[in-house]
């Protein structure tokens, strides 16, 4: 399980981003360049692409919510493992 986290943007001395909308929900299949999320700062808004591909198994900070740089917005796993079979 990996954090994905608010990065830095390159040459702006952002210190926190906005989430304005989540793309992926818990439970999806998401794949390394695929958007995540839909983030905004004081200067510009952008869709943030997962660095890596797997099942998105937690969202750690709901929509409006504002993350500091380098904090994790949400938890992607690099499988979900087999979903068991209910017994009779």
């Amino acid at each position: 399980m990996t954090a994905v986290v608010v990065p830095k943007s390159g040459g702006v001395t952002t210190t926190k981003a906005v989430v304005v909308r989540w793309l992926k929900h818990e439970g999806d299949r998401v794949k390394a360049g695929e958007p995540l999320v839909e983030l905004e700062t004081e200067k510009v808004s952008y869709e943030l692409e997962s660095p890596f591909s797997g099942i998105l198994i937690g969202l750690l900070a709901h929509e409006t919510a504002e993350v500091p740089v380098g904090e994790p917005l949400c938890e992607i796993a690099e499988s979900a493992g087999k979903p068991q079979k209910k017994k009779k």
